[in-house]
């Protein structure tokens, strides 16, 4: 089975784990594509500036919009958010429980463990430019994942256990499986129908890199100015579940905390609601009026060891250093209370969590035993970090706790950018430092697991440790779970190998902490904080 990181393109690698409308075909391309090369624009409210029901809805958004908006293959924040409010899949999910509900297709299917799934287009359903949704566009849209001569991101997500989609008539679609897999339902959203009309044509799918977005959700883009904004108008002719209460939005990419807070408090705020907000900022926000909530999951601080750098090839410098961070300390300084530390490589709240048998708490002994077991001394380590702020903020506890078994540490957080190049360009490094967030995705711990290991994934490129013999018997043990039928004993064999991923802390987090969003409540109804990145408000309204 692929690894959802092993399918993105080369080219578009950094891009994916950085952030990790229109009238007509002609001018949906044109309109979009002259805004993505426009620079940026205003950020004020382009509504009827009042309170009336035709006032737009400004949101803040703590991540570039300036990656990859192709649906099939991005993973940035900000374009995930908006495609969820442009695009439809056969099923969506509720932002939250993550549970299925028909979006274009007009039911779930009855039998979750049957291997062909038949789904009827929603009638009268329309993309953006006029033209109807048809079971065209639906296969156009799964022949490109599936297809073995084109890389990306989903083709982790459905070739495992998707054989083929086909055209039944102009309104029904047949999706036939490998083999039972219930699972599959949830990740139908995550294969967003697009127009073939719109994106058959030579170059588009490039547009679609660069912002160009046409579907049949219930708001289109009107403007898109990379590192700036992105503005977005209801779609007067969406007829699903889930209609537009906004007339327009206006979306902002503000990824420093200061200006982002800014936006959204004090007598001048120009915004009703923001995510990613700062710990150090909830009472003030809070005493403001402003309601600040926090979605606990996935969200993590994690390390990577270079297992070909000496003396990381060796499990017990691994586990050694992982012993020796004072997580608690982490939770406690850096994250404010809003967050705990790693007792799993899931959260606890993820419905397939077990403690791990190797849990990493705070012990500098056996951090010490097992370096002197090791036969390793007089350690420097060189940490390479991106420079998210509240990942800056966990560093220093790091350092600290290994100069206190005697590890020399020195910091070096860089743009997210400069890091993955180096790791792209196969430069060599220790140890790396990073977030990670895979609930955007769902709460599948089976992709959740392949998204971070796999014998082609690009996170065990990172780590070149996919060669290992307990690496090639992890990757046996996740393909037998995936093909697993009976739910009890796949959770089970998922746990079980988790507790292998733990021991060998390759790639592991150290804390799992809340991501916190803020809101007027005096302007905005139906507002859920949600434990990734973005916002979601297709189930919100104006107060």
């Amino acid at each position: 089975m692929r690894d959802v990181t092993n399918d993105v393109p080369a080219l578009h690698r950094r891009s994916f784990l950085k952030h990790t409308g229109a009238l007509g075909a002609a001018a949906a391309v044109s309109t979009s594509l002259s805004a993505c090369s426009a620079g940026p624009e205003s950020t004020n409210d382009t509504g009827d500036g009042g309170t009336g029901p035709n006032r737009t809805l400004t949101a803040v958004i703590g991540y570039g919009n300036d990656g990859t908006w192709d649906p099939t293959q991005t993973a940035s924040a900000f374009c995930m958010a908006a495609n969820n409010h442009i695009y439809e899949g056969l099923l969506d999910t509720d932002p939250i429980s993550r549970e299925p509900y028909p979006a274009l297709a007009t039911a779930v299917p009855a039998d979750l463990t049957a291997t062909s799934w038949t789904f009827t287009l929603r009638a009268g359903a329309t993309f953006h430019d006029g033209r109807p949704v048809t079971a065209d566009d639906v296969v156009f849209v799964f022949d490109r994942i599936l297809d073995p001569g084109t890389q990306t991101l989903a083709k982790g997500f459905f070739e495992p256990w998707l054989k083929d989609v086909r055209k039944v008539d102009e309104r029904n679609v047949e999706l036939v499986l490998k083999f039972p897999f219930p699972e599959g339902v949830s990740r139908l959203t995550l294969a967003k129908i697009m127009p073939k009309h719109v994106f058959s044509r030579p170059g588009a799918w490039n547009d679609a890199i660069r912002g160009l977005a046409v579907g049949s959700g219930p708001y289109r883009q009107t403007a898109h100015h990379p590192k700036s904004n992105t503005t977005f108008e209801a779609f007067a002719a969406y007829n699903g579940p889930r209609p537009p209460a906004f007339r327009k939005m206006n979306w902002l990419t503000i990824v420093d905390a200061a200006p982002r807070v800014a936006k959204i408090s004090g007598g001048s705020a120009g915004a009703q609601i923001a995510d990613n907000i700062p710990y150090a900022n909830i009472g003030r926000l809070e005493s403001s009026g402003l309601t600040v909530a926090g979605g606990a999951g996935m969200n993590n601080l994690f390390l990577m060891f270079n297992t070909r750098h000496k003396p990381f090839d060796d499990v017990r410098v691994r586990q050694a250093l992982h012993y020796a961070i004072d997580s608690e300390k982490i939770v406690e300084v850096a994250l404010k209370g809003h967050g705990k530390p790693s007792s799993s490589f899931l959260n606890e709240a993820n419905p397939t969590y077990r403690r791990a048998k190797t849990v990493y708490d705070h012990d500098p002994d056996r951090a010490k035993a097992l370096l002197k077991e090791a036969g390793v001394s007089g350690l420097r380590i060189d940490i390479l970090a991106v420079n998210v702020s509240w990942i800056v903020d966990c560093l220093p506890t790091i350092k600290s706790s290994w100069d206190a078994i005697g590890v020399r540490t020195t910091l070096s957080p860089q743009e997210t950018t400069a890091v993955f190049t180096k790791m792209d360009q196969k430069q060599d490094y220790q140890v790396v430092a990073a977030a990670s967030n895979p609930n955007q995705f769902g709460l599948d711990a089976d992709l959740i697991m392949r998204y971070n290991y796999g014998p082609e994934n690009l996170w065990m490129q990172y780590a070149r440790w996919a060669g290992d013999p307990v690496a090639r018997r992890l990757f046996t043990d996740m393909d037998r779970a995936t093909r697993e039928p009976d739910p009890d004993r796949k959770k089970t064999m998922i746990q079980d190998y988790i507790d292998v991923v733990a021991e060998q802390a390759v790639l592991y987090p150290v804390v799992h902490n809340e991501l916190m969003t803020a809101w007027d409540p005096r302007d905005l109804a139906g507002i859920r904080a949600q434990p990734y990145p973005g916002i979601n408000v297709l189930q919100a309204k104006w107060a």
